[in-house]
Formats: C-alpha cells, sequence, structure tokens
C-alpha cells in the first residue's frame, strides 16, 4: 500500500473553522449500503439496548506556550507530555534550534531550561510546576488546519462534555458532537457508556514521511483502559450488544488492550498502527470525524470499513459539502464484510 491510495482532494472551504452552534447540530454521514445523509440528532436511532458507546475521556491541556530566548528570539513552545511536576516534553518552534542549556523565557518570571533532545521533542525542566502554568498562561492547542487563534469559546467547544483526565494536546473530536442531553437519551435507551483515557498528541497531525505505508512507524501515546471498561465490554458481548468506539483514539485504546488476542486491562504506552488488512478484536461499530488526507487516522477508519468504501464515502462528503475535521461533521462505520 500507498500513501496516495488514502488521497483526497479537499476544497478549503470544507474545512470547519469554528465549530456549530450547538454541539449535536453537525451532520452523521450514515456509511452502510447505501450512503444515508442523516443529522448527528438521530444518532439514538442507531444504537440499540445493550449497545456500548466507549468515550475517551482524556482532557486537552492548555498546551501552547509563548516565550522567547535570552537573546531575544520569539519561540512558541507545544507541551507533548507532561512528565514530572516541573518537567515535560516539547516541540519548540524557533528560528534556530534552542541548544542544551538555554533557556526560554516566559511570562511572570517564569522559564524553562532545555535539557536535551529525544527526536523531535525537546526535554524541558520548568521554574515552576507545569500544569500551573499553563492553566496561567498556555491557550487551547488548536490543529494547525484552523488558520486562526485560539478564541475564550474553544476553552469550551474543543473539550468533551465528559473530559476528566487532563493530559491531551488535541481533541477526542468524534466526541465533540454529544452534549449531556444525549448522554442521558442513550442511557434512557438502554445504551451503556465505559470509557477509556488515551491522552491524544500532537503527532496526530504529523504526515507520514515514507510513501511505502509499511515503512512508516507512529508516535506513542500513552493508554489506560480499566478493569470497568473490561467489564462492561463482557456484559455488552453476553447480552448481544455492539461496542461502538467513539473515535479513532477509542479504537485504538481498545484493540491495545486486545493485542494479545484477549481484552484485558491495559495501562502504558502505545504505537499501534492501525491498516487495512488488521483484524479487529474488540469493536464492532465506530463513530468518527473525517480525517486528514494520507493520514494514519484515515488508514484506521479504511481497514475497519473497508477502503473502497471509506474513499466513496469521503468523495460523498466532498460533494455534499460536508464540513471535515476537528469541528467538522461525523460518520457513523460498520465493519468491512467482504473479507
Amino acid at each position: 500500500m500507498q500513501i496516495s491510495d488514502f488521497n483526497y482532494t479537499l476544497p478549503a472551504e470544507l474545512i470547519a473553522q469554528y465549530p456549530t452552534s450547538e454541539r449535536r447540530a453537525s451532520r452523521l454521514l450514515d456509511v452502510r449500503d447505501p450512503l444515508v445523509d442523516r443529522e448527528f440528532a438521530e444518532l439514538p436511532d442507531l444504537l440499540k439496548p445493550n449497545d456500548l458507546l466507549v468515550f475517551n475521556d482524556t482532557r486537552v491541556i492548555r498546551a501552547r506556550l509563548h516565550a522567547h530566548k535570552a537573546s531575544g528570539g520569539r519561540s512558541e513552545v507545544l507541551i507533548e507530555r507532561v512528565v514530572g511536576d516541573r518537567a515535560a516534553l516539547a516541540h519548540v518552534k524557533a528560528s534556530k534550534s534552542p541548544k542544551p542549556g538555554s533557556k526560554l523565557i516566559l511570562g511572570d518570571g517564569a522559564e524553562a531550561t532545555v535539557e536535551g533532545r529525544d527526536g523531535e521533542l525537546f526535554s524541558l525542566l520548568f521554574s515552576v510546576p507545569v500544569m500551573q502554568l499553563l492553566e496561567q498562561q498556555g491557550e487551547v492547542p488548536l490543529p494547525p488546519y484552523l488558520n486562526r487563534p485560539a478564541e475564550s469559546a474553544d476553552d469550551e467547544r474543543y473539550q468533551t462534555v465528559y473530559a476528566k483526565d487532563p493530559g491531551a494536546v488535541a481533541a477526542p473530536t468524534a466526541g465533540l458532537h454529544f452534549d449531556a442531553e444525549m448522554l442521558d437519551e442513550t442511557r434512557a435507551n438502554g445504551v451503556r457508556h465505559a470509557f477509556v483515557t488515551l491522552h491524544v498528541g500532537a503527532g496526530t497531525f504529523q504526515a507520514l514521511r515514507h510513501e511505502d505505508i509499511a515503512a512508516n512507524r507512529l508516535h506513542s501515546e500513552r493508554v489506560e483502559v480499566g478493569a470497568a471498561c473490561c467489564d462492561a465490554i463482557e456484559k455488552t458481548r453476553a447480552a448481544g450488544g455492539r461496542v461502538i468506539a467513539v473515535g479513532t483514539t477509542s479504537v485504538r485504546a481498545l484493540e491495545s488492550a486486545s493485542a494479545s488476542g484477549v481484552l484485558r486491562p491495559f495501562d502504558g504506552e502505545t504505537d499501534l498502527f492501525i491498516l487495512p488488512g488488521y483484524n479487529f478484536r474488540c469493536v464492532d461499530a465506530m463513530i468518527t470525524n473525517f480525517h486528514l488526507p494520507q493520514s494514519s487516522l484515515l488508514m484506521l477508519v479504511a481497514a475497519f470499513a473497508g477502503t473502497d468504501r471509506i474513499m466513496n464515502a469521503y468523495r460523498h462528503a466532498v460533494q455534499n459539502k460536508y464540513r471535515f475535521f476537528s469541528y467538522g461533521d461525523a460518520m457513523f462505520l460498520t465493519p468491512d464484510t467482504t473479507t
């Protein structure tokens, strides 16, 4: 397989720059045979009693900081992962890469010392607790395709209503469509809920470097799939329900916890790269947004629903002017049954 097999043409005006007025006001493309154009508010009609929705409860941190070097040059810091009270791994954008021992000056007298480098990430030691600094000075780390600075409304809308565990630098965007009323409505209809935690990293936006897909490696992300989620899935299977992952991050978490062939509680790192031909062990259906051309996330949904089926759905979405990416519309996917 080649990266170019997963390319499609997307007019820039279809990249949603802002969320809809209400979370559930997005559209929903039902990717079954035939394709059906729906509203996201219709999602409860696609669910059945004893189905299980699995959500990623990670919380987006205010991970973008503005700084300057002691020499006066401006720089931007995007925290990738907090690894200690005053330590973090980060992307640093500057005219010249900072060297070990150099300092980045932040506001209110805070500073970060460059300790070293781990691949594309810089190891930073802060003079104050990192999470405290982010709350005081950080900005919501909007994706690069949103051609605008973060606004106050993004503090709420680039966060799921069930976000709990801080650590992500990008939102699990399929969950952005759910409001509290829809969560209540699905429960009232006999649909169970379970939660995993996967702290989405900035690497989710990085382009694959090699045309030969098999030559690429994915970034690692922190995952926790607890015993309560595993128990909920076991009960769902026993009752004849479906495990429906809300977002590709939930898929990656569940499939990582099932890598041995049996679902078990999992707490650790995953670099799982799901490509067409992958044997899904845990997920029966998926809710997801539309993904970037030639991205690993597009390959994941193609692995689940079938490459031809997905690429046809994307062409349909473009022709029918769906809204794309983080603040865009959603899809409801069932597995590819042709293999």
